[in-house]
């Protein structure tokens, strides 16, 4: 039965699915949350659709109306389109569908409110919106947002901007605070708390990683991964120690995002592959962040090919790392 499970799975359109379906239940629940628990209690969350609840409200005060769902969609839109060269258009586009969607739910339901109490709808409400988030991001998407930028500098820096993003919510608590008052601040920044916890306690978020892969089709493992994925990867021949057979060690480094995609393209190349995965805490040397250009892309596949399987004349030998067998 599991291995049936895993079959399925390799299906793109499975996968594709299995990501839409995270997406809508992200969707409904980060809606629910919105109107059951943060509107309700007066409280603001964080990232973009912190500020447009921000904006919606201020409007209100201000006499005019600027809806929250509408905020949301011209907050993050731009920010997708500009950040969308530098990251997995698939994370962009299912990343956008949960804004859109959420944007529409908005305007479609009425949640009613769940509970009178104000350290439960923080409680709570901190804890599902939480869960909103994991479910996106589990599913290979995302809320939109913060996470856009977020991943953006890593990609093109290497460098976590998680501590500017604090600090940005800080400061868009603060001016909610000598708004509204400092009592729903608070109560604000005690939500936001529960839900980053919830958020860490399941789902670490664009870290590097190290990927080591045991395989005995190494030549062709290393083609699809460079045909795909614009990486460095080192090859190393083993031998066995129990069946003393010779096979190959590929190790390579990449961004945690990336590694479902990795397993797959492994796993349908070599079925048998085995794979392995280290969380990469310091990564000193080259990283490379974004996509190139076709001519750029062909003069790296074939650099890193010349590198990694040496010569034409090794390959036809059938060692994939050099050497003879």
């Amino acid at each position: 039965m599991l291995e049936r499970w895993k079959n399925i799975k390799k299906d793109i359109r499975v996968r594709y699915t299995i990501t839409l379906f995270a997406v809508i239940i992200s969707a409904v629940l980060q809606t629910y949350v919105i109107q059951a628990f943060i509107n309700p209690a007066g409280l603001l969350s964080g990232g973009f659709t912190g500020i447009a609840i921000l904006l919606d409200r201020v409007a209100e005060l201000l006499g005019f109306h600027f809806s929250t769902s509408l905020g949301m969609v011209l907050l993050n839109l731009p920010v997708a389109i500009l950040c969308s060269r530098s990251i997995n258009m698939k994370f962009t586009v299912f990343s956008l569908v949960q804004v859109l969607l959420t944007s529409a739910l908005l305007k479609i339901c009425d949640f009613q409110v769940m509970f009178q109490d104000q350290i439960l709808n923080v409680l709570f409400g901190g804890v599902l919106m939480g869960f909103s988030i994991v479910i996106a991001l589990r599913g290979n998407a995302s809320t939109g947002g913060t996470d856009f930028i977020a991943l953006y500098v890593s990609n093109k820096t290497g460098k976590s901007i998680w501590g500017y993003v604090f600090a940005g919510n800080v400061l868009i608590l603060s001016i909610f605070g000598l708004i509204f008052g400092w009592k729903y601040a608070g109560y604000s920044i005690l939500f936001q708390f529960v839900s980053t916890k919830i958020i860490s306690s399941f789902h670490h978020r664009y870290e590097r990683v190290t990927l080591q892969i045991t395989t005995r089709k190494a030549d062709e493992v290393i083609r699809a991964y460079v045909g795909k994925f614009r990486h460095g990867i080192s090859c190393v021949e083993a031998v066995g120690g129990y069946s003393r057979k010779k096979m190959y060690l590929l190790h390579t480094v990449v961004s945690s995002y990336e590694v479902a995609d990795i397993v797959h393209l492994i796993h349908e190349t070599d079925e048998n592959a085995i794979i392995n995965e280290f969380k990469t805490t310091n990564f000193y040397g080259k990283f490379i962040r974004r996509r190139s250009s076709r001519r750029l892309i062909l003069l790296l596949h074939r650099k890193v090919l010349r590198i990694i399987l040496c010569n034409k004349k090794t390959l036809r030998a059938g060692s994939p790392c050099g050497g003879k067998e």
